[in-house]
């Protein structure tokens, strides 16, 4: 299981105690996730893709969002979440930043040549897929 306070950290969301536990993460996603973890999240995903957050979000909510220091919504936060938890694993798994890049932005056979990144977007079940094929190169698993 990943570890809430590492998904935590990526999303760049304070130290606060109850942000440790894994309720304490759904109730903060839940709430609203800053648009700043969005951000975040972009910049260590596609830094050199301005506009790879608008596929999280659409242009017209972020702008609202961001100007209006809206949350996130709840669904919204989810798909920033996911790709969050997918990082922190990748970054594991490969030891670098630039090598996960690699892995999320390369099509993979087991995906149906589809890019990791753009199933764990699409939605939950393509994020466990993703992370289970992260896992077994962790673990030793054939993929």
């Amino acid at each position: 299981m990943l570890a809430i306070a590492n998904v935590a950290d990526v999303l760049g969301l304070p130290g606060k105690e109850g942000m440790r536990s894994p309720f304490g993460l759904i109730t903060r996603i839940e709430d609203g996730l800053p648009v700043d973890a969005l951000e975040r999240i972009a910049r260590l995903l596609a830094p050199a893709d301005g506009q790879f957050k608008y596929r999280l979000v659409p242009r017209a909510t972020y702008e609202r969002r961001k100007r209006g220091a809206v949350r996130l919504s709840s669904e919204e936060g989810m798909r920033v979440a996911r790709l969050a938890r997918v990082w922190n694993l990748a970054v594991e798994v490969w030891g670098s930043a630039d090598e996960a890049r690699d892995f999320l932005f390369r099509p993979h056979a087991m995906l149906e040549d589809r890019r990791p990144v753009d199933v764990v977007i699409q939605n939950e079940i393509g994020a466990e897929m993703v992370l289970d094929i992260l896992q077994g190169l962790k673990y030793g698993g054939a993929v």
